[in-house]
């Protein structure tokens, strides 16, 4: 019987790969790295072998998708984001049988999910900056889960949290759970971007303190009254992904029976406009 040990909600800014090289940059996200190898270091300490990462940066318009393949390898550039993450190398195992469980009881629970082994199919870089980051050595399994769902209720992705849960006991080993997405998410305007020192202020103070008030609640252990407010939140913060990958992470945690106090690794900060931080949320 497999174990889901670890929980986490983090940024994957990519800046942060801009940070360790020479330049303008150099240093400017040291402190979201130092959360995700903390993360990293928890997860080896717990003797995690799957990590399941809930991508908001998979965009999917019908059903809910899995990458289930056996195995990762490729040279990564951001389409989105060329200048900023250029030809980032990776590769780690998979874990099939994890995917195809999670696809199988979702959708027993009514929730169309497809898992998919395509050599084809990449990672995108919300699962590969975080990896990066916390499994350097790429000791562990990956588990790609699409969380930018342009089509979906929240309902349903919390739903297809209860099936990672379910899925997890049904299968061998050690379990993380990551959801990788930012909080609020309103990138600056074009034109206002580079007036505006874009890469690290937040666009609209509304959501820096609707994002602050989340934190809050998040450590205070007042899930219950967070997810009453996360449909509204993901829509007026503009929540990135519609925040699919936070309604799956608490849905696979309990949803509103869960007590957990989320923990603050780091300290919250704004990039390109949006809202970012690093919150573990004990299992």
């Amino acid at each position: 019987m497999g174990k889901l040990v670890f929980a986490a909600k983090v940024t994957h800014v990519p800046t942060m790969l801009l940070s360790e090289k020479p330049g303008p940059l150099e240093g400017c996200r040291q402190s979201a790295i130092d959360g995700h190898r903390e993360i990293g270091d928890r997860m080896r300490e717990l003797g995690v072998d799957t990590v399941i990462v809930l991508d908001t940066h998979w965009l999917v318009n019908a059903g809910f998708h899995i990458n289930s393949n056996a195995h990762f390898k490729g040279v990564y550039t951001s389409h989105e984001f060329p200048h900023f993450i250029q030809n980032l190398e990776y590769e780690y195992q998979g874990n099939p049988a994890l995917g195809d469980a999670i696809a199988a009881i979702a959708s027993e629970k009514g929730v169309f999910t497809l898992s998919h082994q395509v050599e084809t199919l990449d990672l995108e870089y919300g699962t590969l900056v975080p990896m990066h980051y916390m499994d350097p050595e790429a000791r562990m399994k990956v588990v790609s889960v699409a969380a930018w769902c342009t089509v979906h209720s929240l309902n349903d992705s919390r739903v297809l949290g209860e099936a990672i849960a379910e899925a997890v006991k049904q299968c061998e080993g050690k379990v993380a759970l990551i959801a990788s997405g930012s909080l609020s998410h309103k990138i600056w305007e074009n034109e206002l971007y580079e007036a505006n020192n874009g890469s690290f202020t937040i666009s609209r103070e509304f959501n820096r303190q609707v994002d602050l008030r989340v934190l809050e609640l998040w450590q205070n252990g007042e899930i219950d009254t967070f997810l009453k407010m996360l449909p509204e939140y993901a829509q007026f913060c503009c929540g990135e992904g519609g925040m699919h990958d936070t309604a799956m992470l608490f849905g696979a945690l309990g949803w509103d029976q869960y007590q957990g106090k989320g923990e603050l690794l780091g300290e919250y900060f704004p990039s390109s406009g949006t809202g970012q931080a690093n919150v573990v949320f004990p299992v």
